[in-house]
């Protein structure tokens, strides 16, 4: 054992029983120790960085972070040790203690404190250990990971006695795991390698799977079987949260295409339109909240946050608005003439992007998340982001909102009427255009708040819709027309399908191969997953 790992784990023993009064000790003691980093050759150094790390002040830490990084130097006329930064011809001197300028000096007046590639995998190590008994358990976690990193034999001891006083079981089993990784770097006999093998394996994750094939490929007998089965365990798991991942990917697809295709299962269900347009209601919806964050960020920086809820409402009313001009001025006029509404709605489609290239200009906008929706989190082996999340709840929100308007209102009444047999409905006294106009707004201004939502995961430009359109029709025509839960089904069947398919086939021949699946499904069920019943549609 070198002179390193011996006085490490005798004073962090000493630093562990003594408790944090001695880590807290005054910290200009420690200048004499740092200045001994500039005598003596590399075996030197690394004793004088062991003594530091042993003192368990975490005063040392900036001095050898600089150290690892080549930016400590000392002055040749006295010794002193200063963290350096160049500027110029000259270098700016910083106290390696205290963290105060102290002044600058000339090349010639400072020496730079050597450092090799074996010095900096003991600093790494050290700065672990330096803080594995820090009273922050968030630091001690953070330490044990940078241990894990580093899989220096020299931390094992300092671990285990870290271990013996570690009261947090998170901060405990990223300790044992960083022993763990450092035993299989060390030279200790099977019997423990054969413990940190079972540890790594529970820890299942990628970085216990690159360790272990390592130690399968360069050791022998009963270590070498039980990494194999190790190994062998951790890829069945892996490729179990892979598939994990993927239904959750395809879960979020699916929510945005749910988002995008309901207000098209509403208007294509009651109406038979085919609205080439819908992809410009979701861009519309989108560059409302372009419109509001840039409103907000210049005039109350502080309501960001609150940025989107402002612009679901104002998102859905301009949409509504537009596709309720959409329907009385052209589509009205074109009822029961699918390729002239066809014709005319793709006509509209391409005016309403001239006009926002016109107004915004062609570049993407920035759309900015709000800290509630930024960031992610871990879940086992699998990542959550938050943006995507919050989409999911957003979309089935939309869902059971329009779910209770058509089902628990006067207007989804007469809308299910109109659906299922527009002439009965007329003869019944209701007034079947406005219920197409109002129906139309709608579909359109659930398109705008999914423009919302997109705008979040999505580039804001002018073609943003563009993209949307054909799998919409997809999902409305796979899940069935006109029925709310076929297109809840199918959007996130074809999503999940989507994110399974990617990996094999890519994100293009993916698509073709879903299409082509559709072509044959519908010619088998021409009405969908969820056919819907009405006279209109038996005749």
């Amino acid at each position: 054992m070198s002179f390193l790992k011996t006085f490490l784990v005798f004073l962090c023993v000493a630093v562990g029983l003594a408790g944090p009064a001695f880590a807290q000790s005054d910290p200009e003691a420690l200048r004499p120790l740092i200045n001994e980093l500039a005598k003596g050759k590399y075996a030197e150094t690394e004793k004088q960085i062991g003594a530091l790390v042993a003192t368990g002040n975490p005063a040392v830490a900036p001095a050898l972070e600089a150290l690892g990084e080549g930016k400590l130097f000392f002055r040749k006329s006295d010794g002193t040790v200063f963290i350096t930064e160049k500027a110029g011809k000259s270098y700016l001197l910083t106290d390696p203690l205290t963290l105060e300028a102290a002044g600058e000096a000339g090349k010639r007046e400072v020496k730079k404190v050597k450092v090799n590639n074996k010095l900096r995998r003991v600093i790494r190590s050290a700065l672990g250990s330096l803080t594995l008994m820090a009273p922050d358990p968030a630091v001690r976690k953070s330490a044990a990971e940078a241990v894990f990193k580093a899989q220096d034999p020299a931390s094992i001891e300092a671990l285990d006695v870290a271990l013996q006083a570690e009261t947090d079981d998170g901060v405990r089993t990223v300790m044992e795991q960083a022993r763990a990784a450092a035993v299989l770097n060390s030279d200790l006999d099977e019997a423990e390698k054969i413990k940190a093998v079972d540890t790594l394996s529970d820890m299942g994750n990628r970085d216990a799977l690159s360790l272990l094939i390592n130690l399968e490929n360069t050791s022998e007998g009963v270590v070498k079987e039980a990494a194999s089965l190790a190994v062998a365990k951790i890829e069945k798991s892996i490729a179990a949260w892979n598939a994990a991942q993927n239904i959750w990917y395809g879960l979020s697809l699916g929510s945005v295409l749910l988002l995008a295709a309901i207000g098209l299962a509403i208007t294509f269900g009651v109406m038979g339109v085919i609205n080439m347009a819908h992809g410009e209601m979701v861009m519309i919806g989108a560059y409302t909240t372009f419109v509001v964050q840039e409103l907000i960020r210049t005039t109350a920086p502080g309501l960001f946050d609150y940025s989107l809820l402002i612009a679901l409402p104002l998102a859905f009313l301009m949409s509504g608005l537009v596709g309720v001009a959409i329907e009385r001025g052209v589509i009205r006029w074109l009822y029961g003439r699918p390729l002239e509404t066809l014709l005319a709605t793709w006509g509209i489609s391409l005016i309403l992007q001239q006009a926002v290239r016109s107004i915004f200009g062609p570049t993407n906008r920035e759309v900015g998340n709000p800290d509630w929706m930024s960031g992610a989190f871990e879940l086992g082996q699998m990542t959550i982001t938050y943006n995507r999340m919050w989409i999911i709840v957003f979309a089935l929100l939309v869902f059971a909102g329009l779910m209770l308007v058509l089902k628990k209102t006067p207007f989804g009444l007469y809308t299910r009427a109109v659906t299922q047999n527009r002439r009965m409905a007329a003869s019944m006294g209701i007034r079947t255009p406005w219920i197409d106009a109002l129906t139309f707004g709608l579909g359109s201004g659930i398109a705008g708040i999914a423009g919302v939502a997109l705008s979040q995961i999505d580039n804001v430009s002018p073609n943003l819709g563009q993209g949307y359109i054909i799998d919409s029709f997809m999902v409305v025509v796979f899940g069935g027309v006109g029925n709310l839960w076929g297109t809840l089904v199918g959007a996130m069947t074809l999503g999940i399908v989507n994110k399974f398919l990617e990996p094999y086939a890519g994100a293009v021949l993916g698509k073709i191969f879903v299409l082509v699946f559709i072509i044959l499904f519908i010619q088998k069920r021409p009405r969908g997953l969820f056919a819907l019943k009405g006279r209109a549609v038996e005749a």
